[in-house]
C-alpha cells in the first residue's frame, strides 16, 4: 500500500541513501500515507520533484485533491530525562509554503498527467513525531494548512 500508482521516473527517486535523516523522512511519509489512506484517500504520487522543490504526498479521495507536506521528528531523551516532544509543523516556513504552492501548480499544469477531477484542492501539512525506536508517538494533520 501507500505507494505511487505512477512508475518512478528519474525525478522520483526511492533509492536508500543510508542517511538517518532520509530514513526518518521516509518513515514519516509512509505513516502520513497510511493515515490518508485510512481517511479514504488514494495516494497518487509520492516525492514529486521539480527544480523548484518537492511535494511529499499527492492524494485524492474522489472529490478533494491534497498536496501534503510531511515533517517528521524523533523524540529524544537527554541525560535520562524526557524532553518535550518536538513540534515539526513549526518548521514549515512562509518561503517553503510558497515553493510548495508553485510545485503543486506545476503538477496541475502538466498536460501529460492524468489529473483527477477534484471539487476541492487543498494544501495540507502532516507532522509526525517518532520515539527513538521509530514507533509513532504523535501524528498531527492540518487540513488546508496553507
Amino acid at each position: 500500500m501507500c505507494s505511487s500508482s505512477r512508475p518512478q521516473s528519474p525525478t522520483h527517486s526511492t533509492r536508500a541513501t543510508g542517511d538517518p535523516r532520509h530514513e526518518l523522512g521516509r518513515r514519516g511519509e509512509q505513516l502520513a500515507c497510511e493515515h490518508l489512506e485510512r481517511r479514504g484517500f488514494r495516494v497518487l504520487e509520492r516525492n514529486f520533484r521539480t527544480r523548484i522543490g518537492e511535494i511529499d504526498v499527492i492524494a485524492f479521495d474522489g472529490s478533494t485533491l491534497v498536496f501534503a507536506e510531511v515533517k517528521t521528528a524523533r523524540a529524544g531523551r537527554r541525560h535520562g530525562a524526557a524532553q518535550p516532544l518536538p513540534e515539526p509543523l513549526t518548521w514549515l516556513d512562509r518561503r517553503q509554503r510558497a515553493g510548495l504552492r508553485r510545485v503543486a501548480a506545476t503538477w496541475l499544469a502538466d498536460a501529460s498527467r492524468a489529473r483527477p477531477s477534484a471539487r476541492e484542492i487543498r494544501m495540507d501539512a502532516v507532522g509526525i513525531v517518532l520515539d527513538p525506536s521509530g514507533a509513532l508517538l504523535r501524528l498531527e494533520h492540518l487540513e488546508g494548512a496553507f
